[in-house]
């Protein structure tokens, strides 16, 4: 019986996610089809459909599960301190690369952003006033930078960038 925690299941679920992450790489999401994955995996399109309502939910499932996971590691990441918390972000990007550029080729719709912002430590520095605007600016911010860096081979050092993103808050701030 296939249950939805066997072990036969999970399997299944990630040979289907690593293919099409494979996939991700190569071509974007709009030209992904089932038999596509299906065929790189070596499985059944019913065992694609037992999991999946298509590609869209797969990849819907596959990006909360990345944002979960970057959550997860980056709970405490505080960009006004020290450059401890932004070096370890760009360490983890530059050593994951292909997590990261999934990340971001899942995002289509431009609404889904890495989560990197702590709201109570912007309530304190920043007030209440705004803040839904203070913090929109900032994650897009973030997130270009990321995207900017994964788009150039993640060139420049982890060092380097937690500099860039750490000056750039900081001017945020003493404009206050």
């Amino acid at each position: 019986m296939n249950t939805p925690n066997n072990k036969r299941r999970r399997d299944s679920v990630r040979k289907i996610e690593k293919t099409f992450i494979e996939l991700l790489q190569e071509k974007p999401l709009k030209e992904i089809s089932v038999a596509d994955i299906c065929q790189g995996c070596g499985l059944n399109r019913s065992t694609f459909y037992a999991n999946f309502v298509d590609i869209y939910d797969l990849a819907d499932k596959l990006r909360l599960k990345l944002e979960a996971k970057f959550a997860e590691l980056f709970s405490d990441f505080d960009p006004t301190g020290d450059t401890d918390s932004a070096l370890r972000l760009f360490t983890h990007i530059r050593e994951n690369q292909s997590f990261y550029q999934t990340y971001f080729k899942l995002s289509t719709d431009g609404g889904h952003r890495l989560l990197l912002y702590s709201l109570p430590r912007a309530e304190e520095e920043f007030g209440k006033e705004h803040l839904k605007y203070h913090r929109e600016f900032f994650r897009c911010g973030v997130n270009a930078i990321v995207r900017l860096w994964l788009e150039g081979g993640c060139a420049e050092t982890p060092e380097e960038m937690a500099e860039i993103l750490r000056l750039e808050y900081r001017g945020r701030q003493t404009q206050q």
